[in-house]
């Protein structure tokens, strides 16, 4: 992928920075493999909102994708390379032999007419998915397992990718892209190669409406609010709220700890920070 500079004839496209989507060989989505996508506006089901800032944006459909990669020893062909609006990364359509059409997150280096397969003997290339136990050490993969059979969590974004640390006692160790080094079982699926789309980090968005394109709404800062609205609000003028950071139930911010001991901290060998 490549970027694209726009000419600045306003002040928002002065520093704006667009994909140029040299990679994308197929525009529309296969229609087997697509869903509606329901907005939430961030509300849960009883409709408060947890999850701030968000509503609004384009219309989406949803792709269905392969995370699973449970169809064992059965070879499929890349047909094309497609752009997901619900994700940075791109994606893949996979025919197989058997007629199945699936998609999968596109990794660097796979290229249309590429064979891919999910086998424990399969080769060490982009886009192929092997249980841990069977891959290298030092091997970079992407769409890790945490529990098997449950299709991949770890390493799926734009650029992201784990690399395989050590296997020992039927744990395997891996190094996430957020630098923590986490175990997990040996018999974990995972894919070869590092997620595509690497430069996606660099765009940059230029203005506050593609923000809104996305579904972002605007983040207003508490001093900003009033004071029924948050701890830090309220003051004659620009007041910087007369105490230490604070979320808007008073929970203190700027590197408070508030991850509450899980079962599996255990299988947390180095923390991100």
């Amino acid at each position: 992928m490549g970027i694209r500079k726009v000419t600045p004839r306003s002040p928002g496209r002065r520093f704006q920075t667009y994909a140029t989507f040299d990679e994308i060989t197929k525009t529309a989505p296969e229609r087997s493999l697509v869903e509606p996508l329901k907005k939430t506006g961030g509300r849960n089901n009883l409709g408060r909102v947890t999850a701030w800032h968000r509503g609004g944006g384009h219309k989406r459909l949803y792709r269905i994708i392969d995370f699973k990669r449970n169809k064992l020893d059965i070879p499929a062909k890349v047909a094309s390379i497609e752009y997901d609006p619900n994700r940075s990364a791109r994606i893949a359509l996979l025919h197989y032999v058997d007629g199945e059409k699936r998609y999968i997150l596109a990794p660097v280096g796979l290229a249309v007419a590429d064979t891919v397969i999910t086998s424990d003997s399969a080769d060490i290339k982009p886009g192929n998915c092997l249980r841990l136990s069977s891959i290298p050490l030092g091997t970079v993969v992407h769409n890790v397992e945490m529990k098997v059979g449950k299709g991949g969590q770890l390493a799926r974004s734009a650029g992201s990718g784990a690399q395989l640390m050590a296997k020992e006692g039927g744990r395997a160790t891996l190094r996430l892209p957020s630098g923590e080094m986490r175990m997990v079982p040996v018999d974990c699926r995972a894919t070869i190669g590092q997620v595509g789309n690497i430069e996606h980090e660099n765009l940059s968005l230029g203005k506050a409406g593609r923000k809104r394109w996305l579904g972002r709404r605007p983040h207003v800062r508490g001093v900003a609010m009033n004071p029924v609205d948050h701890p830090m609000g309220g003051g004659e003028g620009r007041s910087s709220g007369g105490r230490h950071p604070c979320t808007p139930w008073g929970v203190p911010t700027k590197g408070y700890r508030t991850r509450k001991p899980k079962s599996s901290d255990q299988l947390i060998i180095r923390r991100r920070k």
